[in-house]
Parts: C-alpha cells; structure tokens; sequence
C-alpha cells in the first residue's frame, strides 16, 4: 500500500483468505469484549452501543483511491482494532465494496450482536462470515472473552444460530484454544456440540501464535490441537500452525519512510519482519533497518514467540 490510509491496512498476508485489504470502522479499540489473548490490545471502550463511529464515506474514498492506484488483493476484510458490528453501517460498506469491486467481501466478527436483526441483515451482505464461538456457558464465555454486562451466552448462541438460517454465504466459525480455560476434551467436546447446531461451514482451531494483549497466554501444542479438532463433526481444521508463503512485492512505488506505515500495520496485527516486508512491499533491509530504529526509540517492540520475533505496538 503506497499511502498511509487512515481506515484501511495492509493488504496482510491471511492463512485463510490470502492477500486481504483490511478494513478499520472502530477506532483502536471499541469492542463488545475485551479478550485477554487479543492480539490488538486491551478494550478500551467495552460497548454494545451502534453507531457511525468512523465516516462511511472518508471510509470509501480512501477504497476509492486504493483502487484506482493499487487494488491487487485477493478480499476485503472488515477487522483492526474493535469489532466491525458495532459500525451501524457496516453493512452499507459491504455493499459499495462489492458495486465498486469483485473482491470477496470478509467480516470477521466475535458475534456478539448476531442476535439483532439488523446486524444479521447487514451481516449477510458479505460472501464469508467468520465468528468467533470458543465458549460453550456464561461462566466460560466471562473467563474467555470478558463480555459487556449486558451479554449473555445464550443469546450470543442464539444469535449465532439465527445468522446460520438467513445467510447464504460461507459461514466460519473459529474457535481459539487457550491453556487452561477450554483446552481440555471435556470442554471441547460441549463446544464441539453447541457447534453442531450452528452448522457452520468450516470450524477452525487457532490459538495464541503470535503474542497476547495480556502477556501471558501461551499457545496450545499443534498435538493437543489435532486431538481437539478430531472433536468435531466434520473435523475442524487448525489453522495456528500453518506457515505463511511469502507474498512478492507491491509493483506500487513506497514513501521512503516506512516508519508511519508499519506502526498502523502493527496496532492492528503483530507482524514478523518478513510480513512487515511482504505486507508492506518493503525490502528486507528496509524492514531490518526501520524496525530496529522504532525499537530503539520506544516506538514498537520485540516479542519471540513460537521460534520467531514478532513485532507489536511499543
């Protein structure tokens, strides 16, 4: 991306969706929950109030001229910092996106609202819905994702549930596997139950790979997560453990200072050097050198993590 864009990112490398141009309606962070494995960072405004919180049309003229300079991407995806359903128009930007591009048009949602139907009508403009369902009560739905107080579990299933009837694209649910909280078989397999009656298309497992807004979830094992997706009907697939290919370069000519831009990559999404470069179309040595400045002024910071050295908001 050869501008610093104030809502859109990337496009970032996905393990499941490819090049994706992410899509910012929030600001950093507004979110029903506030997850302590959240790789943004902590909820800094835990709501469930809807509203424009970002302009609809500042939102699309920026898609607007990254299209007509850029545009080489494989989806859009509404995501970043909060979650995108709380944005009262989201659905509307699903809908430019897909008269303005054939672009495959991703929300990626906790699924917290699913319960309204306005959210569900807005949320079936998109071809994928990916929810989160990694709970299966109220008491593991508070320790797992620190929900408003106005949330229940069993509206949120409901929810889930509701979206399934009326939507007509692909429908992903992904559960996250945290030591300790649901990583055993016996809460695995009542999540695995309660997603049955979701009938999502795909499940997938993921877990902590890259570094948590807490500091200390770690991630589960590749062998406990095999034995968990084994749980479900069909079997789930994990995905935490999938390498990213290298993405070549963007043909688009890059602002010699990258500093801006890697610091609103990195607020959204904890990156490794190499997809700092790939997302960015950076040289190596020009990720090298602009990531050991930004550490060394405070800017960002270096977490190891599984074996490689991501780089997060310092």
């Amino acid at each position: 991306m050869s501008k610093g864009y104030s809502f859109l990112f990337g496009p970032v490398r996905s393990r499941r969706l490819g090049r994706s141009l992410g899509i910012d309606l929030v600001p950093l962070k507004v979110c029903s929950w506030d997850c302590p494995y959240c790789q943004v960072g902590a909820t800094t405004d835990k709501t469930v109030i809807r509203r424009e919180y970002v302009p609809v049309k500042a939102v699309l003229a920026e898609f607007d001229d990254w299209l007509a300079h850029d545009g080489q991407a494989d989806c859009v995806t509404l995501a970043g910092g909060g979650e995108p359903t709380l944005h009262s128009r989201f659905g509307e930007v699903l809908d430019a996106i897909g008269a303005r591009s054939k672009l495959r048009r991703i929300l990626l949602s906790n699924g917290s609202l699913f319960s309204h139907p306005d959210v569900r009508a807005a949320a079936c403009e998109a071809d994928v819905v990916k929810a989160t369902f990694s709970s299966w009560d109220q008491d593991s739905m508070a320790a797992l994702h620190q929900p408003h107080a106005s949330l229940t579990f069993d509206t949120y299933l409901d929810g889930l549930k509701a979206l399934r009837a009326g939507f007509k694209g692909e429908y992903w649910l992904e559960v996250f596997v945290v030591p300790g909280l649901n990583d055993s078989l016996g809460q695995m397999s009542r999540i695995a139950a309660l997603a049955a009656e979701i009938r999502p298309d795909h499940i997938h497992l993921n877990t902590a790979v890259r570094p948590a807004r807490d500091g200390s979830t770690q991630p589960v094992s590749a062998v406990v997560l095999r034995e968990l997706a084994s749980l479900f009907k069909p079997v789930a697939e994990v995905i935490a453990t999938v390498a990213l290919s290298p993405q070549p370069p963007s043909s688009v000519d890059f602002p010699e200072n990258p500093d801006g831009r890697i610091q609103g990559l990195l607020q959204r999404h904890p990156c490794t050097a190499s997809e700092i470069s790939a997302s960015l179309g950076l040289s190596d040595a020009e990720t090298r050198d602009a990531v050991e400045r930004l550490c060394r002024e405070g800017l960002i910071r270096r977490e190891h993590r599984d074996d490689r050295d991501y780089y997060l908001p310092g």
